[in-house]
């Protein structure tokens, strides 16, 4: 098959550790090869292997090349794009938005500390955009979230695709949906991605660009790069569960704002209601006058780097929310007419891989309150670690973790540096959003929409930056890339900058 030009490529996978990274030819055509795929990371039966061999085409090259289109794909997107970037999003399902709108987690974590805003740049538009255009909840105004502590932001999940579509369009960005990636082709020595290989409807494709972010939440791109990185559950004791949304309709919210749904899941529980005596629920949130977004339940245990835990998860998950559909219609005043109108169509994964960066943040800059002179986002949110099980003891942890020792007060904030966004080592590869270089607890603060959207407006604008000068993203000109940020709305109030980001 011919590409562009007339070029063609060969791509061919060895599952096995003696072939992979083999760079050669066969019958004069060009095998290209990383050093790391995913496929090295998957369990082989004995001996046997399958040796895949395709001429594929190649396509011509982008500036940003960015995959997933999740709240940090997109703030990454638009910010190259608006810098004269010709940028490409790839993302694996058929619209923008990521959490916020394939996994129907349709609130904004809290964008300000309860005296200030800290959350600007493309965030702050979305969510303005989303107010103008009546897509927030109906009790939203920008009074409450541009200050408000500790407060939820719900959308309208329909109303939030359109903006981001909009956006992206406006922009110039070109979007392929139902697209992933699947390999890769790298210079390991020097810490370079040359392409990617991508899969869709219309087969393999081989994308050239001069740089790259992974927005991918799971890590793939940083993974298949060969960029080191740290697995939940294997890499750390435990993985934090993860939960499959819900939207219900018909419900009275002006009788069920004085219900106390606490003690009424306790007795539910009590009666044997649940399939787990699951004593945490995030609840209901008002997204329209009577439609609700339901974070709640539990899927314990589940990793979503495995297919089969993915399943059992999705599965299992349905069954959860018929229970909480149930549980809200017997037991908490308002449901009583409630209807479930569905389930998200992915899963509300909160940890699952994270990359090792040229800085990795901790509980402790966390704890101090550490503002750092490349800092590229300001944050507030307690550390959110959910239970690990549905023991007294854990949900004890959790309650202590998020109202004492792990969260900070009215007015303070912790800075986000740049450095936690570039895996170790790299040129032109970034990422952004849940596989940033954070340890657990840290992570259970920065792994939200508003963080995510921060990271990924830095990192779209550092790709173009790095390729405009010839920084590579591991030697970046902090103190430029803070400058062009606030030029761009970023809040960041750290008065001493430095040319040289944050390392370990």
């Amino acid at each position: 098959m011919k590409g562009n030009k007339g070029k063609d490529i060969s791509r061919r996978t060895f599952i096995s550790d003696s072939a992979v990274g083999a760079i050669g030819v066969v019958a004069g055509i060009p095998i290209l090869s990383g050093t790391k795929t995913y496929a090295d990371t998957l369990p082989v039966s004995g001996n046997e292997t399958y040796h895949l061999s395709r001429q594929i085409p190649i396509e011509d090259e982008y500036d940003i090349v960015i995959a997933g289109g999740g709240p940090a794909g997109v703030a990454a997107s638009i910010s190259g794009a608006r810098l004269g970037a010709k940028v490409l999003i790839i993302e694996a399902t058929g619209c923008l938005g990521g959490m916020g709108t394939s996994g129907l987690v349709t609130a904004f974590d809290p964008m300000a500390n309860g005296e200030e805003l800290l959350v600007g740049g493309i965030m702050r538009e979305i969510v303005s955009k989303l107010y103008r255009r009546g897509f927030l909840g109906p009790d939203e105004r920008p009074e409450i979230y541009n200050k408000a502590f500790l407060h939820w932001t719900p959308f309208n999940v329909e109303g939030y695709k359109l903006v981001l579509d909009d956006l992206v369009t406006e922009a110039g960005i070109e979007v392929r949906f139902f697209t992933k990636v699947i390999d890769v082709e790298t210079n390991p020595e020097k810490g370079k991605v040359d392409g990617v290989v991508i899969n869709n409807i219309e087969g393999y494709r081989f994308i050239k660009s001069k740089t790259f972010i992974d927005c991918t939440g799971d890590g793939v791109l940083a993974n298949l790069c060969g960029a080191i990185c740290r697995e939940a559950g294997k890499d750390t004791p435990n993985i934090m569960p993860a939960t499959l949304c819900s939207y219900f309709t018909n419900i009275d919210f002006d009788k069920s704002v004085k219900a106390e749904v606490h003690p009424l899941l306790l007795k539910a529980i009590e009666d044997g209601h649940f399939t787990q005596p699951d004593r945490h629920l995030s609840g209901v949130s008002k997204v329209g006058h009577s439609i609700g977004y339901l974070n709640g339940g539990h899927i314990f245990n589940l990793n979503s780097l495995r297919c089969e835990s993915l399943a059992k998860g999705m599965m299992l998950g349905r069954k959860i929310a018929k229970e909480y559909l149930s549980f809200y219609k017997k037991y908490v005043p308002g449901y009583e007419n409630v209807e479930h109108a569905t389930t998200a169509s992915v899963m509300g994964v909160r940890e699952s891989r994270r990359i090792l960066g040229e800085y990795e943040l901790n509980i402790e800059d966390y704890k101090s309150r550490r503002k750092f002179p490349d800092q590229i986002g300001i944050f507030n949110k307690y550390v959110d670690i959910h239970p690990y099980d549905t023991s007294e003891k854990e949900y004890k942890r959790f309650t202590e973790e998020m109202n004492k020792t792990a969260r900070l007060e009215p007015g303070e904030f912790f800075g986000i540096p740049y450095s936690i966004l570039v895996p170790k080592g790299w040129t032109n590869l970034w990422v952004a959003g849940r596989c940033n270089s954070s340890d657990v607890m840290v992570h259970g603060s920065i792994r939200v929409q508003p963080a995510a959207s921060m990271m990924g407006q830095a990192v779209g604008t550092a790709a173009v930056q790095s390729f405009k000068t010839g920084q590579p993203a591991n030697d970046l000109n902090t103190q430029q890339l803070v400058l062009t940020l606030r030029e761009h709305g970023a809040i960041l109030p750290q008065k001493n900058l430095s040319s040289i980001m944050t390392r370990s």
